[in-house]
């Protein structure tokens, strides 16, 4: 079965009529709705994939010089995980290397006209809010990480 084709697998489930039209029907219709699925399925992980983690970075540590962590930005961050620097990355930290990934999403999609970009340390994201009414926020549609 491991070898077994889609026509093949739908062949089997047909069930056939005395002018076996039903098994044709039900044949190409089951391989559409398998096509269907298929294309649901890539479109999802498309989704997934651009949705995922924002902006990564990673730096070689030089052979000797992090023997208490690593150092990004002037900061020294212990070995393991680190959650969240100060400029909002989450990193791992190892004798070898330092990867981070930014926790924030940079907006792309606003009114540009009308709205600025603002990044708000606090909560590791950008707000985009009025130019002229700094406490109105506006609506954005589109980020990229």
């Amino acid at each position: 079965m491991a070898h077994m084709s889609i026509s093949r697998v739908c062949s089997d489930l047909t069930f056939k009529d005395k002018d076996n039209q039903s098994g044709i029907r039900f044949r190409s219709w089951a391989l559409s709705l398998l096509q269907k699925s298929f294309l649901a399925f890539l479109v999802a992980m498309g989704i997934m994939v651009t949705l995922g983690d924002g902006y990564c970075f990673s730096k070689i540590n030089k052979p000797g010089k992090a023997d208490k962590g690593c150092t990004l930005d002037g900061r020294l961050y212990p070995f393991g995980q680190i959650e969240r620097t100060e400029n909002c990355f989450r990193c791992s930290c190892s004798p070898r290397s330092m990867s981070c990934c930014s926790l924030f999403h940079t907006p792309t999609g606003y009114d540009k006209e009308n709205c600025k970009v603002v990044f708000n340390k606090e909560s590791c994201d950008y707000d985009v809010v009025n130019k002229d009414n700094p406490l109105m926020e506006c609506f954005v549609y589109s980020r990229v990480g």
